[in-house]
């Protein structure tokens, strides 16, 4: 799963020769699934187009507060999309003005609207670059709480050679990921997460069972990029044929519906985050047989009782616990994720659908909507992997 997938990214250019490098990591943040919304001061369209950076990075390129046909480009909105901004090249006339509340272009206005982390990497001559007021002003935005990327040693276009170089692309690239990849460990550090997955297996007699094709890969890929992003995870699996090993990872592999509740009763309660993914059996034989039933006429017939329903047993007195179900639907899938949503007191409802190719049973991706009381979100189709990356991040921006 690419750190990057899903990340809002607000990258703003100004107006230094280092500009031209910037339409390759927008490219890059692109292809590892980031959302990129570039801004340039108008001093850095000298040095960079919008078409190129609009092209690269699929979205219009904004430099001014008036935008096409007489529309406002509003810097609030802008400020509040971003998980983080980055500002590069940063020069020295622009960082002056961050560093002493001069407001007189877009980018300083979406900087100063800014609610998340900011990110600059200066670009700027030897002799500016080691200036007392340069170092003054970057010491002193760093104590507002911006990061600093210092700028590198090399060849400068005045024909110099020594620091002021802006940090090449792969290397800021690699410090943004960092900030995501640390974030969202910081996001799950031990929080304890209950995590169902399979399916129950509901005895008939010691030889047949009433179940169903899940496989458990949802489950047991939501356990794993938990576990990786530093909780602390119990997975109830039913009989899957799968494996998993982390040492953030209790594994209890069940049988039976009932099984799976009494499991999940015992850490449900001290659960911050339970995720109920598993295919449990609605239905289970009301008398089990003691051994194998022969086959002595043409009909048999079972009777079924119902299963205890896991997740509107546990989510009736949920507490403080994050619960996030399940469902698969056939036909009115909205509709019936929406009701499931209500009357079992979820938080969220993954809903994917037998509709759509490549999701459900069995498969090794999955396409999901996020139904909650406030909207619905839909994705397009993915890996397992890839899934469970965006539903552990959706439920830590919404719910921690």
């Amino acid at each position: 799963m690419p750190v990057l997938q899903g990340k809002k990214i607000l990258f703003a250019v100004t107006g230094g020769i280092a500009a031209y490098k910037t339409p390759h990591l927008v490219r890059s943040f692109i292809k590892q699934g980031a959302q990129v919304q570039v801004l340039l001061t108008e001093d850095a369209e000298a040095f960079v187009s919008k078409l190129t950076l609009a092209t690269v990075s699929n979205n219009p390129v904004y430099s001014t507060f008036q935008g096409d046909n007489g529309t406002w480009n509003n810097h609030v909105e802008l400020a509040l999309w971003a998980d983080i901004i980055l500002i590069a090249p940063l020069t020295a006339n622009t960082l002056a003005k961050m560093a002493h509340g001069i407001c007189d272009n877009l980018v300083l206005a979406t900087y100063f609207s800014a609610k998340c982390p900011v990110y600059v990497a200066p670009a700027m001559d030897l002799d500016m670059y080691q200036h007392p007021t340069t170092k003054y002003n970057l010491e002193k935005i760093a104590s507002f709480g911006n990061h600093i990327i210092p700028a590198a040693s090399g060849f400068l276009a005045s024909g110099l050679s020594g620091q002021g170089r802006m940090e090449e692309p792969e290397n800021i690239e690699k410090i943004i990921k960092g900030f995501f990849q640390n974030s969202e460990t910081l996001e799950w550090e031990d929080k304890k997460v209950l995590i169902t997955a399979g399916p129950t297996y509901e005895n008939i007699d010691p030889v047949r069972f009433i179940g169903n094709r899940s496989t458990g890969k949802m489950g047991f890929a939501i356990a794993q990029k938990a576990a990786e992003m530093g909780a602390k995870v119990t997975l109830v699996s039913g009989p899957v044929s799968l494996e998993i090993e982390h040492p953030n990872i209790e594994l209890i592999r069940v049988q039976t519906a009932d099984q799976m509740l009494t499991a999940c009763q015992k850490v449900f309660k001290a659960s911050d985050v339970a995720v109920f993914s598993a295919a449990v059996a609605d239905y289970k034989p009301a008398h089990i047989a003691d051994q194998k039933i022969k086959k002595s006429s043409e009909q048999m017939q079972i009777d079924l009782i119902k299963n205890p329903d896991i997740l509107k047993t546990l989510a009736a007195d949920k507490g403080e616990t994050i619960v996030v179900g399940f469902a698969l639907e056939t036909e009115n899938a909205i509709a019936n994720a929406q009701s499931k949503l209500n009357n079992k007191n979820a938080d969220l409802i993954v809903l994917n659908t037998l509709q759509d190719a490549g999701a459900g049973f069995g498969t090794d991706t999955n396409k999901v909507t996020f139904v909650t009381r406030e909207n619905n979100i839909s994705f397009d189709l993915k890996s397992k992997n890839e899934v469970a990356a965006d539903i552990l991040q959706f439920v830590a921006k919404t719910y921690f």
